[in-house]
């Protein structure tokens, strides 16, 4: 009880813990997003990561509570086939459940007269039926033989029952002499077989007494392991409190990162979306200074190519008519093609005029005014300041840091106090004390069980050696009188050998009557008792039954539902049973679960009265951030957008510039004309009418190539840039108005409405610190339940008293009974076959003899050879006829000297 209790306080000790403008558009938006994922991935706080506590240290257990007998487990095999016959019942629980209920109260021997109780009586009969049966026949055994033999001894002092020293000649006697020697030729061999399987029974049970003391030393051995050991596991335990502990600390000291940034982080799906929209506005303002520096230099390249084109093809015009006078023209079929070209001078000329388009100048100048202020800067600014949340939080929350660091402080002095209130160490001691001090006291009773087991091991020899004894007789007489037999001899001539062969088996049969019913005492008395405890106590020991009659609720008292926790803690009303204890323990579990101490000690409360401290919880709620020094975007960067939006890039006529864009910059394809004007060429016939022709579509080409093509790449940068500029400029004063608003949101967002989205995060931020204690106290719940002080030497000493009670002793005393009853069994044969067997081998006192036929004489005559009569010849023929033709009466006579008795 003492070391119970100690164990318990113990462990209730131990739980305590967007082409090529577009192209760097879209590069400056690459890198802004990039700058601004990384600057949330930086603002994010990091994952909750499960916490290492490490294992505790284990416990080695030596004991190995399991025992295979070997060969010799067939015969223990073969006893529970026996006892099953004898026994078939099932383990009568609810009877002994009864029995024990009643005899509690103290029932007097005439209660039993009532009729409940004369039930019970006779369930029991029924029970025991098959033992009762085996023992009236031992107890007639014993009772009977000796009785049985005092009357064939008087019998045969008075030559009967076999004493008469005459044998009767048969035709079959060599027959009948050859079965009586087999039969007990044959139960001599099971009396041997019995007696080898008893002594070996008898054997097994000194050579297991040391293992006996194996598993006494391993056992105490474990248990001083287990009182060792469960300080240093609980130790552990309470040491781990401080993993925990530091990365809490490590969490306040990062309080900035990670507080502030759940709150960066809450609110940036506002601020930042606006931020963006600022600033992907101000990539808009360096595009558009970009497009209007574009079209005012497109333009000049235009007007100015313009004003040359239209020269040089109005030349070019004159000219090829000037060629077309030739008089050469005036042939007929010449006629013809120069008509043909003359027709189509009129499209040498420009089509689109770039002359009349407006000028943007003025646009572009007040675009540069606007970027004098640097937009872009002004933006980062805000998201530097949003980005300060972190340091804000920190510095605001550094006495509650400092606060929440004192409780924790506070909690691993409680638990460290709590330590310290109980007397573990000096416990401890004592109880390894006591184990050392039983051990001692056990280990000096060894020379008096090795004495004792000598003793027993010499009368179980004994009482096989008068078996022996018996089977000597039996072996040398049938030795002797097989030997010495002489089928020529008559029965009063027969040798010394066969004489002493028949002796021995009498005299076998004499101790045979003298010891078999002692031995059969014994075996009745062994086999009532051992057999017995076998089925009620051994089987169910071995399939736990006989647990559940100990686990009964109010099988002791009726006020007191369970045993076992009525014993340990004076609580009968918890639920703990010596079978869940025992499983618990088997499966080498804590002594926590095992003794199912949280209905005593619930670690859970007792965390939550330390570790999960409220105070912590209410410091958290009152965590206030402050973040009106954060601005997203200043006064200049609001008028640098109101400018940009007031630039006059929406007044651009739009209309005119895409409609001149439209037009070709020629009349017609000079490439295309300069061909036609080559093949018209081709049908003129040579001369220098063709040759002029010829040089006039090489000069239209030469006028493409120097004045058209860089006209047409300065409409394509025009038209682009027109196009981006109509995109930016089209509601240009609505989107600027929409990002202040949403910038003053944001603003408004972070000053006003903080508060809630502080104090949800704050809750989110002491759940996580929490979230470390809660896996402390769930790791110490799991290793109270599994790992500290682990209960398997309880189970192992139960497990070790089966073995030796049952497997070491009760198996090898039925194995004894067993082998040494049916020894004692066949040794009724043994006793009839001898006495039928010794008349065969004893040299008699008369004998039948037959002689010659004659009228007034008897065939045979037997003749007592006491008086030295001699044995007639034997007229075998005259003896056949004798037979064959006269039937005659059998008459018996005295045994007298000298007298002829006729059969």
């Amino acid at each position: 009880m003492l070391w119970s209790r100690c164990v318990v306080l113990l462990l209730c000790w131990g739980a305590g813990s967007g082409e090529q403008a577009g192209e760097q558009a879209g590069e400056r938006d690459g890198a802004s997003a990039e700058l601004r994922t990384d600057s949330r991935r930086q603002r994010s706080p990091p994952p909750v990561e499960p916490l290492d506590f490490g294992f505790v240290p284990s416990a080695v257990y030596d004991t190995h509570a399991y025992y295979e007998p070997g060969p010799v487990g067939i015969l223990f095999h073969m006893v529970h086939a026996f006892l099953y016959v004898v026994q078939p019942n099932t383990f009568p629980k609810d009877m002994i459940v009864k029995v024990i209920q009643q005899n509690m109260g103290g029932i007097k021997i005439q209660e039993w007269r009532k009729p409940d109780n004369v039930v019970l009586l006779l369930q029991w009969v029924y029970y025991e039926a098959g033992f009762l049966i085996c023992s009236t026949i031992g107890i007639l055994f014993v009772v009977l033989t000796p009785i049985i033999g005092m009357c064939f001894c008087v019998c045969r002092c008075c030559e009967n029952c076999g004493g008469e020293m005459h044998q009767r000649q048969r035709k079959n006697i060599d027959c009948q002499r050859g079965f009586y020697t087999a039969s007990l030729l044959a139960s001599s061999i099971f009396i041997i077989l019995g007696v080898l399987v008893a002594y070996a029974a008898n054997h097994n049970v000194s050579m297991q007494i040391k293992s006996t003391r194996r598993l006494i030393n391993t056992n105490m051995r474990d248990l001083k392991t287990f009182a060792n050991n469960t300080p240093a596991q609980i130790d552990y335990l309470t040491a781990q409190y401080t993993t925990a502990k530091n990365k809490v600390l490590s969490d306040l000291d990062n309080i900035g990162p990670l507080l502030g940034g759940r709150i960066q982080s809450q609110l940036e799906k506002d601020v930042v979306p606006s931020l963006d929209s600022a600033l992907r506005m101000a990539g808009a303002m360096r595009e558009t200074k970009e497009a209007l520096e574009n079209i005012s230099s497109s333009l000049e390249v235009l007007q100015e190519g313009t004003g040359k084109l239209q020269a040089s093809l109005s030349g070019e015009r004159a000219s090829l008519s000037n060629t077309l006078s030739d008089p050469a023209c005036t042939n007929g079929a010449v006629s013809h093609t120069c008509n043909t070209i003359r027709s189509t001078l009129t499209q040498l000329g420009v089509n689109a005029n770039y002359i009349r388009l407006p000028d943007v100048n003025n646009a572009l100048a007040n675009v540069q005014t606007v970027l004098r202020a640097d937009l872009s800067n002004i933006v980062q600014k805000g998201y530097s300041s949003f980005n300060d949340t972190p340091s804000l939080v920190k510095e605001q929350t550094k006495n509650i840091v400092t606060g929440v660091k004192g409780m924790l402080d506070k909690i691993g002095t409680e638990i460290n106090n709590f330590a310290k209130m109980f007397p573990v160490e000096a416990s401890l001691a004592n109880f390894t004390t006591f184990l050392t001090e039983s051990q001692k006291n056990i280990e000096s009773f060894y020379p008096q069980i090795d004495q004792y087991d000598f003793y027993r091991w010499i009368g179980c020899v004994a009482a096989l050696c008068l078996v022996v004894l018996i089977l000597a007789f039996n072996i040398l007489g049938l030795l002797c009188g097989t030997c010495g037999y002489d089928k020529q001899a008559t029965p009063t001539t027969r040798g010394c050998l066969s004489n002493t062969g028949g002796n021995l088996l009498m005299a076998g049969v004499g101790f045979s009557f003298i010891f078999s019913w002692m031995l059969m005492g014994v075996v009745t008395t062994l086999f009532v008792v051992s057999g017995n405890v076998e089925k009620l106590i051994c089987e169910p020991l071995a399939n736990r039954q006989l647990f559940q009659i100990i686990d009964t609720p109010y099988l002791v008292h009726p006020a007191k539902k369970n045993f076992l926790p009525g014993m340990l803690f004076q609580n009968p009303n918890i639920d703990l049973t010596l079978g869940i204890m025992y499983r618990e323990c088997y499966e080498n579990n804590g002594l926590y679960q095992a003794l199912q101490l949280e209905t005593m000690f619930n670690i859970n409360s007792f965390l939550n009265r330390t570790v999960y401290n409220k105070d912590l919880a209410k410091v958290f709620e009152n965590v206030q951030v402050d973040l009106q020094d954060v601005a997203l975007l200043e006064q200049a960067g609001r008028d640098n957008l109101m400018n940009f939006a007031n630039s006059g890039i929406g007044q651009i006529d739009y209309e005119t510039y895409l409609s001149e864009l439209g037009k070709g910059v020629t009349l017609v394809d000079l490439l295309s004309f300069a061909a036609d004007l080559e093949a018209q060429a081709d049908q003129l016939p040579r001369g220098a009418l063709e040759n002029a022709l010829r040089g006039h579509a090489s000069s239209i080409r030469q006028i493409h190539r120097e004045l058209v093509v860089p006209m047409e790449q300065a409409m394509s940068t025009l038209s682009q840039s027109i196009k981006l500029l109509q995109r930016t400029s089209n509601d240009l004063p609505v989107k600027v108005n929409n990002i202040l608003s949403a910038i003053d949101a944001a603003e408004y967002l972070i000053t006003h409405n903080a508060s809630h989205v502080v104090k949800q995060e704050a809750k989110g931020y002491m759940q996580s610190l929490v979230g470390y204690f809660k896996q402390y106290t769930q790791w110490v719940k799991n290793s109270l339940t599994a790992e500290v002080a682990q209960c398997k030497p309880i189970s192992n000493i139960v497990d070790s008293m089966e073995i030796v009670g049952c497997s070491f002793v009760v198996d090898s005393v039925n194995t004894f009974w067993f082998g040494l009853g049916a020894a004692c069994i066949f040794i009724i044969p043994s006793i009839i076959f001898s006495i039928k067997l010794s008349k065969y081998y004893r040299r008699m006192d008369t004998e039948d003899v037959f002689e010659d036929i004659s009228p007034n004489v008897l065939p045979f005559e037997r003749v007592d050879k006491r008086a030295g009569t001699e044995l007639p010849l034997v007229d075998h023929q005259n003896f056949q006829l004798f037979f064959d033709h006269v039937t005659l009466p059998v008459t018996k006579g005295k045994n007298e000297t000298n007298q002829r008795t006729v059969w």
